[in-house]
């Protein structure tokens, strides 16, 4: 197969970015809609916020450990369509969705009878721990369908299409407002106000259609097959080691996000109520301005597929340098709708104003943030899954985590947490940043 050379101007990044930041931002606009809705709930709405941040937080957890599978087939699929070989690796994608989702059903399946346990480790107790598990009970069975689609997505990120991932999270997304508005607050006359249950039903069935969706469209769109055929693929192996880096480097990850959660827990029902809002509008941003690390982990694969390491280069160049300019702009909007955002997701006046409190903080860590959402993409894409561990389990281990109990020891309340997720993301960008320009600088230079 003749190999086709890869084009890098503005045109073609943000004909990838702009649809996979679209797609990125879906299973946080789930998240962030059930906060909005839920947050405003008229009877308990406190407590039903609280339950809503802690449970997303570790479903999100969940989703995030098991759905690295997307990233790793989407890096191999990329640099075999670089190398001109993509019909070398047709039976892989179906020999790694079956894998994936045999392992999110036995994860479903242990969880479920200990979900009781698992939040009051998270802090929850008494009328939150309630809504906990009634909320989790139904959201939970979304889990496999959830990993299907980000399978489905990856296979169609590794053939450089980012187009029907994007469509398929615009419906959800549409769906998953809906559902939200309908069944949290009822419809006089056809349905009952459900509250927090309500917004469980919302995201399982949206979950539902966008799973349906990624398989129509997988079928009829490429010529991938989801029938399971052996012999297992050379490559399987190399998927499970990448995928197995990445599930310790999402366990790395999940850490520090778990760990604040329960630490903000502790401080009270108002904390964790503005902490859920500030880490939403934090993973929205983050998925928001993931869109170029998008690019870079689509594009990345091909060029190092196709030896083009000049083109590797300005591809990191570029992507950095739109991915800042978004960011910016989000820091400017953060600023202009600054109060307006707080009363958007609850109208309780003391939720309101400690998160206002923080608000800052998350608004003015965003171009930070760029270094290490955009090269982490584009790191994933050159398959350098063991170097995104070593350097999540450093950031973590070492840097947030020992920040996080100083703020706790010296009484800095959610403003500790916050500068701990601040000190968390330089250490990642400038980890990133050091060995892009090491491994790949001498390459140039020899080209």
């Amino acid at each position: 197969m003749r190999i086709q050379k890869t084009t890098i101007n503005f045109k073609t990044i943000n004909k990838l970015a702009i649809p996979a930041t679209i797609a990125g931002i879906a299973e946080p606009l789930l998240s962030i809609t059930d906060t909005a809705i839920v947050g405003n709930i008229p009877v308990d709405g406190v407590e039903s916020l609280a339950a809503a941040g802690i449970v997303g937080s570790f479903l999100s957890m969940l989703i995030w450990i098991l759905g690295q599978t997307r990233s790793a087939i989407s890096a191999i699929i990329s640099q075999y369509l670089g190398a001109g070989k993509i019909e070398e690796v047709q039976t892989l994608p179906a020999q790694a969705i079956f894998l994936n989702i045999g392992l999110s059903i036995l994860i479903l399946l242990s969880t479920i009878f200990i979900v009781d346990d698992i939040f009051r480790l998270l802090n929850a107790s008494g009328k939150i721990l309630e809504y906990c598990i009634s909320y989790y009970s139904i959201r939970v069975w979304g889990f496999p369908l959830t990993l299907f689609v980000f399978a489905v997505m990856g296979i169609f990120r590794g053939l450089q299409n980012t187009y029907w991932p994007m469509m398929i999270a615009i419906v959800g997304a549409i769906l998953n407002v809906a559902l939200d508005f309908a069944f949290v607050y009822g419809i006089e006359g056809f349905i009952e106000p459900m509250y927090l249950e309500g917004a469980a039903w919302a995201s399982l069935i949206a979950q539902g259609i966008m799973a349906i969706m990624a398989f129509v469209l997988l079928m009829t769109k490429t010529n991938i097959s989801l029938k399971l055929k052996f012999p297992l693929h050379d490559e399987l192996g190399r998927l499970v080691v990448m995928s197995l880096n990445l599930f310790v480097r999402a366990i790395a990850l999940n850490t520090a996000l778990i760990l604040a959660v329960r630490e903000a827990t502790a401080l009270g029902d108002k904390y964790i109520a503005a902490h859920t809002i500030a880490l939403n509008i934090w993973l929205f941003s983050a998925f928001f301005i993931d869109g170029y690390g998008a690019a870079g982990n689509i594009m990345g694969g091909r060029l190092l597929g196709a030896k083009d390491y000049n083109g590797l280069w300005f591809l990191a160049k570029k992507i950095m340098l739109y991915g800042l300019l978004v960011s910016l702009v989000l820091v400017l909007f953060g600023f202009i709708f600054y109060y307006p955002i707080g009363s958007l997701f609850s109208n309780e006046t003391v939720v309101q104003e400690t998160f206002y409190a923080v608000f800052f903080i998350v608004v003015l860590g965003w171009p930070m943030n760029t270094m290490a959402f955009v090269l982490d993409g584009l790191f994933k894409g050159l398959g350098e899954m063991k170097y995104l561990r070593n350097t999540l389990l450093t950031a973590t281990f070492l840097g947030f985590i020992p920040v996080l109990f100083l703020g706790k020891y010296m009484n800095w309340g959610l403003h500790g947490i916050w500068i701990a997720f601040t000190v968390w993301m330089i250490i990642r960008g400038a980890a990133l940043i050091w060995k892009f320009r090491r491994k790949f600088r001498p390459l140039l230079q020899n080209t």
